[in-house]
Protein backbone atom coordinates (compact mmCIF):
# COMPACT_ATOMS: atom_id res chain seq x y z
CA UNK A 1 0.00 0.00 0.00
CA UNK A 2 2.93 2.30 0.71
CA UNK A 3 4.26 1.84 -2.83
CA UNK A 4 0.81 2.46 -4.31
CA UNK A 5 0.52 5.70 -2.36
CA UNK A 6 3.92 6.79 -3.62
CA UNK A 7 2.94 6.28 -7.25
CA UNK A 8 -0.43 7.93 -6.72
CA UNK A 9 1.47 10.88 -5.28
CA UNK A 10 3.96 10.80 -8.17
CA UNK A 11 1.19 11.30 -10.72
CA UNK A 12 -0.89 13.56 -8.44
CA UNK A 13 -3.84 11.22 -8.93
CA UNK A 14 -6.26 13.61 -7.23
CA UNK A 15 -5.69 16.06 -10.10
CA UNK A 16 -7.62 13.68 -12.35
CA UNK A 17 -10.52 15.92 -11.30
CA UNK A 18 -9.33 18.48 -13.84
CA UNK A 19 -9.99 16.52 -17.04
CA UNK A 20 -12.06 13.49 -16.02
CA UNK A 21 -15.35 15.39 -15.50
CA UNK A 22 -15.09 16.83 -19.01
CA UNK A 23 -14.53 13.37 -20.44
CA UNK A 24 -17.72 12.26 -18.70
CA UNK A 25 -19.58 15.23 -20.21
CA UNK A 26 -18.24 14.27 -23.64
CA UNK A 27 -19.44 10.71 -23.12
CA UNK A 28 -22.99 11.69 -22.15
CA UNK A 29 -23.06 14.30 -24.90
CA UNK A 30 -22.65 11.41 -27.34
CA UNK A 31 -25.08 9.01 -25.64
CA UNK A 32 -27.87 11.43 -24.73
CA UNK A 33 -27.63 14.51 -26.94
CA UNK A 34 -26.62 12.76 -30.16
CA UNK A 35 -28.41 9.51 -29.22
CA UNK A 36 -25.62 7.05 -29.96
CA UNK A 37 -26.76 4.80 -27.12
CA UNK A 38 -25.38 4.10 -23.67
CA UNK A 39 -22.92 1.24 -23.14
CA UNK A 40 -21.47 0.71 -19.66
CA UNK A 41 -18.42 -1.07 -21.09
CA UNK A 42 -17.55 1.95 -23.20
CA UNK A 43 -17.86 4.24 -20.17
CA UNK A 44 -15.50 1.98 -18.21
CA UNK A 45 -13.05 1.97 -21.13
CA UNK A 46 -13.17 5.77 -21.29
CA UNK A 47 -12.45 6.09 -17.56
CA UNK A 48 -9.59 3.59 -17.81
CA UNK A 49 -8.10 5.46 -20.77
CA UNK A 50 -8.23 8.71 -18.84
CA UNK A 51 -6.44 7.15 -15.87
CA UNK A 52 -3.79 5.35 -17.93
CA UNK A 53 -2.92 8.23 -20.25
CA UNK A 54 -2.78 10.72 -17.40
CA UNK A 55 -0.61 8.41 -15.29
CA UNK A 56 1.78 8.04 -18.23
CA UNK A 57 1.90 11.79 -18.88
CA UNK A 58 2.48 12.82 -15.27
CA UNK A 59 5.06 10.12 -14.52
CA UNK A 60 6.94 10.91 -17.72
CA UNK A 61 6.96 14.60 -16.84
CA UNK A 62 8.46 13.77 -13.45
CA UNK A 63 11.02 11.48 -15.09
CA UNK A 64 12.09 14.05 -17.70
CA UNK A 65 12.19 16.89 -15.16
CA UNK A 66 14.01 14.99 -12.42
CA UNK A 67 17.11 17.22 -12.55
CA UNK A 68 15.05 20.42 -12.74
CA UNK A 69 12.81 19.30 -9.88
CA UNK A 70 15.84 18.54 -7.73
CA UNK A 71 17.30 22.01 -8.22
CA UNK A 72 14.01 23.84 -7.70
CA UNK A 73 13.29 24.33 -4.00
CA UNK A 74 9.53 24.20 -4.61
CA UNK A 75 9.71 20.76 -6.27
CA UNK A 76 12.74 19.19 -4.58
CA UNK A 77 10.53 17.12 -2.27
CA UNK A 78 8.87 15.26 -5.14
CA UNK A 79 9.26 11.49 -5.20
CA UNK A 80 12.08 11.14 -7.76
CA UNK A 81 14.41 13.93 -6.52
CA UNK A 82 13.71 12.82 -2.96
CA UNK A 83 14.82 9.29 -3.89
CA UNK A 84 11.70 7.38 -2.83
CA UNK A 85 11.00 6.36 -6.45
CA UNK A 86 13.84 5.45 -8.79
CA UNK A 87 13.84 7.15 -12.23
CA UNK A 88 14.00 3.74 -13.93
CA UNK A 89 10.92 2.56 -12.02
CA UNK A 90 9.07 5.74 -12.98
CA UNK A 91 9.91 5.07 -16.63
CA UNK A 92 8.65 1.50 -16.36
CA UNK A 93 5.45 2.90 -14.85
CA UNK A 94 5.14 5.20 -17.89
CA UNK A 95 5.57 2.31 -20.33
CA UNK A 96 3.03 0.11 -18.52
CA UNK A 97 0.40 2.86 -18.51
CA UNK A 98 1.09 3.82 -22.14
CA UNK A 99 0.69 0.21 -23.31
CA UNK A 100 -2.45 -0.20 -21.19
CA UNK A 101 -3.92 2.94 -22.75
CA UNK A 102 -3.32 1.68 -26.29
CA UNK A 103 -4.70 -1.77 -25.45
CA UNK A 104 -7.92 -0.33 -24.02
CA UNK A 105 -8.45 1.87 -27.11
CA UNK A 106 -8.34 -1.32 -29.20
CA UNK A 107 -11.46 -2.52 -27.39
CA UNK A 108 -13.26 0.80 -27.93
CA UNK A 109 -13.12 1.28 -31.70
CA UNK A 110 -10.58 1.42 -34.51
CA UNK A 111 -10.55 5.23 -34.72
CA UNK A 112 -9.57 5.58 -31.05
CA UNK A 113 -6.93 2.88 -31.49
CA UNK A 114 -5.39 4.59 -34.54
CA UNK A 115 -5.38 7.96 -32.77
CA UNK A 116 -3.90 6.63 -29.50
CA UNK A 117 -0.21 7.02 -30.55
CA UNK A 118 -0.91 10.64 -31.51
CA UNK A 119 -2.49 11.26 -28.11
CA UNK A 120 0.56 9.77 -26.39
CA UNK A 121 2.87 11.86 -28.56
CA UNK A 122 1.09 15.02 -27.41
CA UNK A 123 0.83 14.24 -23.70
CA UNK A 124 4.34 12.80 -23.38
CA UNK A 125 5.97 15.27 -25.76
CA UNK A 126 4.75 18.20 -23.65
CA UNK A 127 7.39 17.37 -21.05
CA UNK A 128 10.17 18.54 -23.40
CA UNK A 129 8.56 21.78 -24.58
CA UNK A 130 9.62 23.94 -21.64
CA UNK A 131 13.17 23.57 -22.91
CA UNK A 132 12.55 25.41 -26.18
CA UNK A 133 9.21 27.31 -26.24
CA UNK A 134 7.20 29.46 -23.84
CA UNK A 135 3.94 28.23 -25.40
CA UNK A 136 4.42 24.96 -23.48
CA UNK A 137 1.37 25.89 -21.40
CA UNK A 138 -0.81 25.70 -24.49
CA UNK A 139 0.63 22.34 -25.48
CA UNK A 140 -0.27 21.02 -22.03
CA UNK A 141 -3.75 22.39 -22.65
CA UNK A 142 -4.03 20.33 -25.83
CA UNK A 143 -3.36 17.15 -23.86
CA UNK A 144 -6.17 17.75 -21.38
CA UNK A 145 -8.38 19.34 -24.01
CA UNK A 146 -8.56 16.00 -25.80
CA UNK A 147 -10.67 14.58 -22.95
CA UNK A 148 -14.17 15.62 -24.16
CA UNK A 149 -13.63 14.83 -27.83
CA UNK A 150 -11.82 11.59 -26.95
CA UNK A 151 -14.72 10.36 -24.85
CA UNK A 152 -17.16 11.43 -27.55
CA UNK A 153 -15.21 9.51 -30.22
CA UNK A 154 -15.21 6.43 -28.00
CA UNK A 155 -19.00 6.34 -28.23
CA UNK A 156 -19.64 7.76 -31.70
CA UNK A 157 -16.55 7.14 -33.79
CA UNK A 158 -17.04 10.52 -35.48
CA UNK A 159 -16.48 14.24 -34.88
CA UNK A 160 -19.25 16.71 -34.00
CA UNK A 161 -19.16 20.45 -33.32
CA UNK A 162 -20.31 20.44 -29.66
CA UNK A 163 -17.54 18.21 -28.23
CA UNK A 164 -15.00 20.08 -30.38
CA UNK A 165 -16.11 23.41 -28.86
CA UNK A 166 -15.95 21.86 -25.40
CA UNK A 167 -12.44 20.58 -26.08
CA UNK A 168 -11.33 24.05 -27.15
CA UNK A 169 -12.82 25.42 -23.91
CA UNK A 170 -10.87 22.88 -21.85
CA UNK A 171 -7.69 23.61 -23.85
CA UNK A 172 -7.86 27.34 -23.08
CA UNK A 173 -8.93 26.72 -19.46
CA UNK A 174 -6.00 24.41 -18.72
CA UNK A 175 -3.51 26.62 -20.57
CA UNK A 176 -4.68 29.64 -18.59
CA UNK A 177 -4.46 28.07 -15.17
CA UNK A 178 -1.08 26.50 -15.97
CA UNK A 179 0.25 30.01 -16.67
CA UNK A 180 -1.04 31.08 -13.25
CA UNK A 181 0.62 28.08 -11.59
CA UNK A 182 3.94 28.71 -13.33
CA UNK A 183 4.32 32.24 -11.96
CA UNK A 184 5.70 30.58 -8.83
CA UNK A 185 8.76 29.48 -10.84
CA UNK A 186 9.28 32.69 -12.81
CA UNK A 187 12.68 33.48 -11.29
CA UNK A 188 13.89 29.86 -11.33
CA UNK A 189 12.86 29.39 -14.97
CA UNK A 190 14.65 32.55 -16.05
CA UNK A 191 17.83 31.66 -14.19
CA UNK A 192 17.87 28.14 -15.64
CA UNK A 193 16.94 29.20 -19.19
CA UNK A 194 13.64 27.38 -19.11
CA UNK A 195 10.82 28.68 -21.26
CA UNK A 196 7.55 29.81 -19.73
CA UNK A 197 5.27 32.77 -20.23
CA UNK A 198 6.06 34.25 -16.76
CA UNK A 199 9.82 33.89 -17.39
CA UNK A 200 9.48 35.48 -20.84
CA UNK A 201 7.00 38.28 -20.12
CA UNK A 202 7.14 38.72 -16.34
CA UNK A 203 4.48 37.90 -13.77
CA UNK A 204 2.15 40.82 -14.39
CA UNK A 205 1.97 40.34 -18.15
CA UNK A 206 1.72 36.57 -17.70
CA UNK A 207 -1.38 37.02 -15.56
CA UNK A 208 -2.86 39.28 -18.25
CA UNK A 209 -2.19 36.58 -20.86
CA UNK A 210 -3.83 34.04 -18.55
CA UNK A 211 -6.92 36.27 -18.29
CA UNK A 212 -7.14 36.57 -22.07
CA UNK A 213 -6.75 32.80 -22.42
CA UNK A 214 -9.53 32.22 -19.91
CA UNK A 215 -11.71 34.69 -21.84
CA UNK A 216 -11.21 32.38 -24.82
CA UNK A 217 -12.24 29.43 -22.67
CA UNK A 218 -15.37 31.26 -21.55
CA UNK A 219 -16.21 32.16 -25.16
CA UNK A 220 -15.93 28.55 -26.33
CA UNK A 221 -17.96 27.12 -23.48
CA UNK A 222 -20.66 29.81 -23.81
CA UNK A 223 -20.83 28.99 -27.52
CA UNK A 224 -21.86 25.43 -26.64
CA UNK A 225 -25.04 26.83 -25.05
CA UNK A 226 -26.20 28.40 -28.29
CA UNK A 227 -24.99 25.65 -30.60
CA UNK A 228 -26.60 22.95 -28.46
CA UNK A 229 -29.74 24.89 -27.52
CA UNK A 230 -29.36 23.79 -23.89
CA UNK A 231 -31.64 24.63 -20.98
CA UNK A 232 -31.18 26.33 -17.63
CA UNK A 233 -29.15 23.56 -15.96
CA UNK A 234 -26.46 23.69 -18.61
CA UNK A 235 -26.56 27.50 -18.57
CA UNK A 236 -26.04 27.33 -14.80
CA UNK A 237 -23.14 24.91 -15.35
CA UNK A 238 -21.46 27.36 -17.72
CA UNK A 239 -22.17 30.29 -15.39
CA UNK A 240 -20.57 28.51 -12.42
CA UNK A 241 -17.55 27.55 -14.52
CA UNK A 242 -17.03 31.09 -15.82
CA UNK A 243 -17.65 32.57 -12.37
CA UNK A 244 -14.89 30.47 -10.85
CA UNK A 245 -12.57 31.50 -13.69
CA UNK A 246 -13.20 35.13 -12.80
CA UNK A 247 -12.76 34.51 -9.09
CA UNK A 248 -9.32 32.95 -9.45
CA UNK A 249 -8.13 36.05 -11.30
CA UNK A 250 -9.52 38.23 -8.52
CA UNK A 251 -7.56 36.45 -5.79
CA UNK A 252 -4.27 35.96 -7.69
CA UNK A 253 -2.38 39.22 -8.23
CA UNK A 254 1.12 40.05 -9.41
CA UNK A 255 2.00 41.47 -5.97
CA UNK A 256 0.29 38.68 -4.02
CA UNK A 257 0.83 35.09 -5.17
CA UNK A 258 -0.08 33.53 -1.83
CA UNK A 259 -3.31 32.03 -3.20
CA UNK A 260 -1.93 30.49 -6.39
CA UNK A 261 -2.21 26.94 -5.03
CA UNK A 262 -5.78 27.55 -3.88
CA UNK A 263 -6.73 28.89 -7.31
CA UNK A 264 -4.92 26.09 -9.14
CA UNK A 265 -6.00 23.08 -7.10
CA UNK A 266 -9.24 24.00 -5.35
CA UNK A 267 -11.04 26.40 -7.67
CA UNK A 268 -10.23 24.61 -10.92
CA UNK A 269 -11.11 21.21 -9.48
CA UNK A 270 -14.38 22.65 -8.18
CA UNK A 271 -15.11 24.30 -11.54
CA UNK A 272 -14.75 21.05 -13.50
CA UNK A 273 -16.78 18.95 -11.04
CA UNK A 274 -19.66 21.41 -10.70
CA UNK A 275 -19.79 21.96 -14.45
CA UNK A 276 -19.90 18.20 -15.08
CA UNK A 277 -22.62 17.54 -12.50
CA UNK A 278 -24.95 20.21 -13.89
CA UNK A 279 -24.14 19.50 -17.54
CA UNK A 280 -24.67 15.75 -17.20
CA UNK A 281 -27.94 16.42 -15.34
CA UNK A 282 -29.13 18.41 -18.35
CA UNK A 283 -27.91 15.79 -20.82
CA UNK A 284 -29.64 12.97 -18.94
CA UNK A 285 -32.92 14.85 -19.12
CA UNK A 286 -32.44 15.42 -22.84
CA UNK A 287 -31.92 11.70 -23.33
CA UNK A 288 -35.09 10.88 -21.47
Amino acid sequence: MGKIKLYLSLVKFSHTLFAMPFAIVGFFMATNYYNYGFDIKTLIYVLLCMVFVRNAAMAFNRYVDKRIDKENERTSSREIPKGVIKPSNALIFVIINSVAFIVVTWFINRLCFYLSPIVLLVVLGYSFTKRFTFISHYILGIGLGLAPIGAFLAVSGEFRILPILLSFAVWAWVSGFDIIYSVQDEEFDRQNRLFSIPAHFGVERALCISRLTHCMSAAFIIATIFVGGFGYKYVLAVSVFCGLLIYQHIIVKADDLSRVDFAFFNLNGLASVLFAILAVWELLEIGN
